[in-house]
């Protein structure tokens, strides 16, 4: 089940950058902070509104069991059954303080002075709301207070004393009810982290009016200190570690996302770059769940691996392939002088001439096969020329011109205008003089040189009336020390130089099928369309 779900992932895997990777990691890492902070504001601020609601919720209790008990006009003709359905008739009564915006006022004053005697009314019914306000303030723990019309206090501290000067008892002896912040005098800060909560030192005041029919008759002035930010904190402990716990998966999530998508992938391609140094490993498949950058990173790698190990076995097979070239001769020349050391005082005119022949051939092909080495040596090492812009018409005029003579004819087809190439000049003559060379020792009495413009290179014919190159030689023609015209001294070595020498700038040399002979293309690069030098 884990393997299924492991090789889901992998299908449907995201493909990443590194540096988005890293980026979304930073960005968590700094927004935690701010995200922390974010979520104590908002849970403060939730906390306070949820004692707002619950002082809304009493106070209209309060005002509703006060105006329906009210002496002399009380509200005993309840709603009926077809005033529920009127549109208007729910009126849900939302929250309206927000500590990042309500201004936090002074701590409430004392009543001042009272303008007038106590309502009678006001003062019958706080006799009767006196132990309703008692046995809720137990359970609520809000401090009420009963104001008359006047906004004089009826019941609570004070009484006779007027409140009608606070802005909330002004709004609730309008008809309207409001609830405001103010500071809290008898606060005192126990915990040293208390500063960080700014609802520790307020305290929530609701001024609710008791209307009897249109008439304010009364207010009701309730006042709580809201919840504490950490006791909230501890009281919702179970659903602050839900969120830790998300938070946690998280980390967790982004930490499998960093192993994923650069940590394993690169592990794994240090091992196998250990194991390949060593000759034993093989580069292993591209992770799909790796960043984009560690995926290029891989196919790099294995390219570098298999050109190492190209160059590894080319290196092998031409180490076999000199010592094979150079024991010939050598052991040609060392026999020929033992010869000459043991028996040339006896040995015949004719005789040591034969072996002083023997030697000056052998030396001579050794000769050849080390500048033939040093020139492929030097084909192998090229490197792509800068800015090249060469005129294809004067290599193909030089190398016709001094391969043809009375035996060996060389014909050039070539329109007036060219495009240029990116080929170094010294390059084509080599390449060129090499195919020619190659079709007079094969026999050829004619060779034909062609040259067109195709939309993104130039092609080079070089095609003959000699024999051709049989089937079996065909795909070894162009390994060193290859040839079938040794004994006309051929190296084996002019194919593999020419193409080193093209292959340098991103240029072309292969053989194709012909009617009569062999027929050799050559692609090169136009300079006018640029190219990769890299």
């Amino acid at each position: 089940m884990i393997g299924a779900l492991k090789d889901l992932a992998k299908r449907h895997w995201p493909r990443l950058r590194l540096r988005t990777i890293l980026l979304a990691i930073l960005l968590f890492a700094a927004a935690m902070p701010g995200i922390s902070a974010i979520f104590l504001r908002v849970y403060e601020n939730t906390l306070v509104r949820q004692t707002e609601a619950e002082l809304v919720a009493q106070g209209a209790a309060l005002a509703a069991l006060a105006a329906v008990q009210w002496p002399g006009g009380g509200g005993a003709a309840g709603p009926g059954p077809s005033d529920h359905q009127a549109p208007d008739y729910y009126r849900p009564e939302p929250t309206s303080i927000d500590l990042r915006g309500s201004p936090i006022l002074p701590e409430r004053p004392p009543p001042g002075p009272g303008a007038a005697p106590l309502d009678n009314a006001a003062v019958v019914m706080g006799r009767a709301l006196g132990p309703v306000f008692d046995r809720t303030t137990q359970t609520t723990l809000a401090s009420a207070v009963f104001l008359d019309r006047r906004g004089q206090v009826v019941i609570g501290e004070g009484r006779g004393g007027s409140l009608a000067d606070l802005p909330e008892v002004r709004s609730a002896l309008g008809g309207r009810p409001q609830s405001v912040l103010r500071r809290n005098g008898d606060y005192h800060p126990t915990y040293s982290l208390e500063w960080l909560s700014r609802a520790s030192g307020i305290r929530l005041h609701h001024a609710r009016p008791v209307q009897v029919g249109d008439q304010v008759m009364g207010v009701i002035l309730l006042s709580r200190s809201p919840r504490a930010l950490f006791r909230g904190i501890y009281e919702d402990r179970g659903k602050i570690a839900l969120g830790a716990a998300g938070i946690f998966g998280l980390l967790i999530l982004l930490s499998g996302l960093v192993s994923r998508g650069v940590t394993r992938p690169i592990e794994a391609l240090s091992a196998a770059s250990r194991d390949v140094a060593a000759g034993k490993g093989l580069v292993p498949e591209t992770p799909s769940t790796a960043a984009i950058e560690i995926q290029t990173l891989y196919e790099d790698f294995r390219v570098m691996a298999q050109a190492i190990d190209r160059r590894s076995g080319y290196l092998r097979d031409f180490a076999a392939a000199v010592s094979h070239e150079f024991k010939t001769p050598l052991a040609g020349i060392g026999g020929a002088v033992e010869l000459l050391q043991d028996h040339g005082e006896t040995m015949q005119p004719e005789e040591r001439r034969r072996f002083l022949e023997n030697i000056a051939a052998d030396n001579s092909r050794l000769s050849q096969l080390v500048t033939r080495l040093l020139d492929l040596a030097r084909a192998d090492m090229a490197r792509p020329g800068a800015d090249l812009n060469v005129d294809v018409a004067g290599p193909i005029r030089r190398a016709a011109d001094a391969a043809q003579n009375d035996r060996f004819q060389v014909e050039v087809e070539s329109p007036p205008v060219l495009p240029a190439v990116g080929v170094p000049a010294a390059s084509l003559d080599t390449v060129l003089s090499v195919l020619l060379q190659n079709s007079r020792q094969a026999g050829a009495g004619r060779a034909t040189i062609s040259a067109s413009a195709m939309p993104a290179a130039v092609v080079v014919e070089v095609v003959d009336d000699g024999p051709g190159v049989p089937a079996p030689d065909r795909a070894r023609l162009f390994e060193p020390f290859f040839t079938t015209q040794r004994a006309q001294g051929g190296t084996g070595l002019g194919l593999s130089i020419a193409r080193s020498l093209l292959a340098a700038d991103n240029a072309t040399i292969e053989l194709l099928d012909a009617p009569v002979g062999a027929r050799f293309v050559v692609t090169l690069p136009r300079a006018d369309l640029g190219r990769d030098r890299s």
